[in-house]
């Protein structure tokens, strides 16, 4: 009966160290690489929706800057919408128009390593826990790089890698958000102690450039920044329950 037991305990542990393997290996259990198209759905203590954090309408609230070293930079609207792109299941946002999209464009000086900037005029809030973040993108098939800059619940600054915009035309770029492990390192997005504040803020984008393909002009376009968020502690507060903002 004993070697039984040592049997099917050594199987059972094989199994589990397959199975953990198996799940290492699409990146669903790593923290430091977190799966865009999964993360958030190992819970049933959650509810994920898809909702619109700025569709690129507003004149004048895309700001755009570069070293003055380095070139120089204008942005404004375009008419236009990516035709691929989804309608987003928001009852919320549907009164909203979508026709147009934001344009920068770069003149640069001289080749070199240099960047610049598309930042919102004040930073946007996301509801909720945010999973992922992504921006429809026409890239102009420049081998530069794309980074998402978000402010997280206690103010402090993160830049996150969205993708290379080495690709021609329009396409959806989408990043994960990397989970806290302990609720005190990396981005918060939540706390005990106050329960009535945003959890990520989106404060808007950096072009880190190839310094081979900078030179002359560069454009790139922007439309429809969306969010995944858990919304399961707004959706589930008690309609009775007091507001912790006095």
């Amino acid at each position: 009966m004993k070697k039984i037991y040592l049997a099917f305990l050594a199987a059972a542990v094989v199994a589990t160290g397959a199975a953990f393997a198996q799940s290492n290996s699409n990146g669903s259990t790593s923290i430091a690489d977190p799966d865009a198209s999964i993360i958030g759905n190992d819970s049933t203590r959650e509810a994920l929706r898809e909702v619109s954090v700025d569709r690129f309408e507003r004149e004048g609230f895309w700001n755009v800057h570069c070293s003055p070293d380095y070139g120089v930079i204008s942005g404004r609207l375009f008419d236009g919408s990516p035709d691929a792109k989804d309608p987003l299941n928001d009852i919320n946002n549907k009164e909203f128009t979508d026709t147009k999209v934001f344009g920068a464009k770069i003149e640069f000086f001289r080749r070199g390593v240099n960047s610049f900037y598309i930042t919102a005029a004040r930073p946007l809030p996301i509801e909720g826990v945010t999973k992922t973040v992504s921006v429809w993108v026409c890239g102009r098939n420049m081998a530069h790089q794309l980074w998402l800059l978000v402010q997280d619940y206690n103010g402090n600054n993160f830049e996150i890698w969205m993708g290379s915009l080495e690709f021609s035309g329009w396409k959806k770029l989408t990043t994960a958000i990397p989970p806290s492990t302990d609720g005190e390192h990396g981005i918060i997005q939540s706390s005990v102690y106050y329960g009535n504040k945003p959890g990520l803020r989106v404060v808007g984008f950096r072009v880190d450039c190839n310094p081979m393909e900078a030179q002359g002009s560069y454009y790139i376009y922007l439309d429809d920044l969306r969010a995944v968020t858990d919304l399961y502690d707004q959706e589930n507060k008690d309609p009775d329950d007091m507001m912790d903002n006095w």
